[in-house]
């Protein structure tokens, strides 16, 4: 009998090629659970049929989808139809010009897949896992701003600004990473401080290895921290520019 793993999954970015060979690098199976952190969308052009994937691996497998900052800009555009530039210059086009030969079963089951993404996940070990990030010192259950959990960033650069030789039990060591065994994050491309392999400063995990721009889809073992990863994403759509 395999070994029950938990494996976490960066941003996707709609990268569906990167998403299925790193499931195949891995070996994944039924018994796996799978942890994907978030934007799902925006990005490269197979939008509708990486979200359809998504939906049908979960009917095989235990998955935990969370929410990701693109994924509620997007469901919020598939809902109202309203103009957003920004959104549009930030892969929005892509999903956009996807979801434009959508039919309305396909997006009405869409939005309710994009509705049940959960703001963080807490496993039984004490692990969190959320899009982006948290800023109340009590941890997530306290967090007054719920948006916080797939925008923020400070969390990230709390952890990359640490001196490596501040201890836990330091009186400045700051309270909210205390709370969690580890936490493992996206949001923030690693390919910002110049990697493309997930990286951890102090007990955070970095899983964005810039699958959206010239980097690769990563995957890991949470307990053993084994890495596995998909070529470049960008070579996979050599006639898109993603979101570069």
């Amino acid at each position: 009998m395999n070994t029950r793993r938990t494996l976490v999954i960066g941003d996707i970015h709609a990268g569906l090629k990167a998403l299925e060979q790193v499931l195949h690098k891995a070996g994944v199976s039924q018994n796996d659970r799978l942890i994907f952190l978030g934007d799902y969308v925006d990005g490269w052009s197979p939008v509708v049929e990486t979200v359809d994937f998504l939906i049908a691996l979960s009917q095989t497998h235990d998955c935990q989808f969370l929410r990701g900052n693109h994924d509620e800009l997007c469901c919020h555009w598939l809902l109202t139809g309203e103009d957003n530039p920004m959104w549009l210059q930030h892969g929005g086009a892509s999903s956009r010009q996807s979801y434009a030969k959508a039919d309305s079963p396909t997006i009405e089951k869409h939005i309710r897949f994009f509705n049940g993404l959960k703001n963080y996940y807490l496993d039984s070990e004490n692990r969190l896992f959320l899009h982006a990030g948290f800023t109340n010192v009590k941890g997530v259950a306290h967090e007054y701003f719920p948006k916080t959990f797939y925008w923020d960033r400070t969390l990230w650069e709390l952890a990359l600004s640490l001196n490596p030789s501040l201890q836990e039990n330091h009186d400045h060591y700051p309270k909210r990473l205390l709370h969690y065994k580890e936490i493992f994050i996206g949001h923030t491309p690693v390919t910002r401080i110049g990697e493309t392999t997930p990286q951890k400063a102090a007990n955070v995990w970095n899983m964005d290895t810039g699958a959206a721009f010239l980097g690769p889809l990563s995957m890991m073992d949470v307990l053993s921290h084994e890495i596995w990863q998909s070529e470049p994403v960008h070579t996979f759509y050599p006639d898109e520019k993603g979101r570069n």
